[in-house]
C-alpha cells in the first residue's frame, strides 16, 4: 500500500463562504416564495436546508505534522497533510485504528466524553480523534527480565523514539501500529541483549566474529542501543514507522541475584586492591635492600633478610598501622 497525497484540497474556507451563501439565498428564497406564492423557489429553498448539511462533513482542518488517512467506501482514496483547511468528499471516512490505544509514551491522550441528560440510551458519547500525529514521539516499554549471555537474569528499560513516514503502511498494512511497535520493541531488545553480558566477561563474543571482545551491557550501553534500534527498524519498515532513536532508560542484576552479584563485585574489587598492595610492598622491600646492600649500611645473611622481608610485607600490606618497637639490644 503506498501513500496518495491529496494536496490541492485546500480549498476548504471558499467551500464554507459558498454554503453559507447558499443558505442564505435558500432563506431567501423561501421567504419571497413564501410572500409571492412561487412555489419552485421555495421547494428548492427548503430541499437545499435539508441535504446542504451534508457538506458540511466534507470540511476538514489539521494543525501542522497532523495527517488524515480517508477511505471512500472501503476504498483507500489518500491522505491530507500539512496544515490547513480542507474540503473533501463529505462520504469520505477518517481512519486510524490505533486511536483509542494508549500505551506508555508521549502523544496518547484520553478519548474525550460528553455527558447526555440523565434517562437517554447511553449516559456518555466517546469522540475519537482519527488524525494520525507525525510527530517524533517517545515510547517506554515496561521493562524487561532478560538473561544475558551467561545466563544471568537482568532488568531493562529501553525508551524509543519513533514517528509515522509513510501513513498508509501504517494504518493498512498491521492492524495496530501501537501495538505493533511495543511488541517489535521488546522482541528486538531480547534479541539483543541475550548477546551481551552485564559486565566484560573473557572469551565473550557479541559482535559475531568469531573473536572475544570487551563489549557488555554496561560499558558499550550506546553500541547496543545502536543495535537495538536497526533491529526495531528493521521490524517496523512495512509499518510506514521510522526508529529516530534508542536508549537504555534502566539496567541493573534482577533482584534475585543483585545482592549475589554485589558481593562478587565487592570481592573482585578487594582481589584487585590486595594484588596492587602486594606488588607495591614486594617493589619496595627490593627497593629497601637493595639500598641497604648498595650503601653497605648492614650486613645482613640470607635468614636475617627473610625476616627482614616478612615484618616489611606485613607493615606494608596490613590493614592496620605497625606498632614500632625499639631494639635495644644486639641485632644477633
Amino acid at each position: 500500500m503506498n501513500e496518495i497525497l491529496l494536496s490541492k484540497r485546500k480549498n476548504g474556507m471558499l467551500v464554507l463562504l459558498s454554503l453559507i451563501a447558499g443558505y442564505l439565498l435558500a432563506a431567501a428564497a423561501i421567504i419571497l416564495g413564501g410572500i409571492f406564492g412561487r412555489g419552485l423557489p421555495l421547494v428548492i429553498g427548503i430541499v437545499y436546508i435539508l441535504t446542504a448539511w451534508i457538506f458540511f462533513l466534507g470540511l476538514k482542518v489539521l494543525k501542522p505534522q497532523e495527517a488524515l488517512v480517508l477511505t471512500l467506501f472501503g476504498k483507500y482514496v489518500g491522505t491530507l497533510k500539512g496544515d490547513g483547511f480542507y474540503f473533501v468528499n463529505p462520504f469520505c471516512v477518517a481512519v486510524n485504528p490505533a486511536a483509542k490505544t494508549q500505551l506508555n509514551q508521549s502523544g496518547d491522550v484520553k478519548p474525550v466524553q460528553v455527558a447526555l441528560p440523565t434517562g437517554t440510551a447511553s449516559t456518555s458519547v466517546e469522540f475519537v480523534n482519527k488524525k494520525l500525529s507525525l510527530k517524533i514521539m517517545t515510547l517506554n516499554n515496561n521493562r524487561q527480565k532478560i538473561n544475558d549471555c551467561l545466563g544471568n537474569p537482568v532488568e531493562i528499560g529501553i525508551a524509543v523514539t519513533w514517528r509515522i513516514v509513510d501513513t498508509a503502511k501504517a494504518v493498512f498494512n498491521v492492524d495496530n501500529y501501537k501495538e505493533f511497535l511495543s511488541l517489535q520493541c521488546d522482541s528486538a531488545l531480547r534479541n539483543i541483549v541475550r548477546l551481551y553480558p552485564y559486565d566484560v566477561a573473557p572469551n565473550v563474543d557479541t559482535t559475531g566474529d568469531g573473536i572475544a571482545d570487551d563489549g557488555s551491557l554496561r560499558g558499550s550501553s550506546e553500541i547496543v542501543a545502536g543495535r537495538i534500534r536497526d533491529e526495531i527498524q528493521a521490524r517496523v519498515d512495512e509499518a510506514g514507522i521510522e526508529i529516530v532513536e534508542a536508549r537504555i532508560t534502566y539496567l541493573a542484576y534482577a533482584t534475585e541475584i543483585a545482592a549475589v552479584m554485589l558481593q562478587r563485585q565487592q570481592a573482585s574489587a578487594i582481589i584487585d586492591a590486595r594484588k596492587m598492595i602486594v606488588d607495591g610492598a614486594v617493589g619496595m622491600v627490593e627497593m629497601a635492600l637493595d639500598r641497604l646492600n648498595q650503601n653497605q649500611v648492614v650486613s645482613l645473611d640470607e635468614e636475617r633478610k627473610a625476616a627482614m622481608v616478612s615484618n616489611l610485607l606485613v607493615v606494608l600490606c596490613g590493614n592496620r598501622d605497625a606498632q614500632p618497637i625499639v631494639n635495644s639490644g644486639s641485632l644477633y
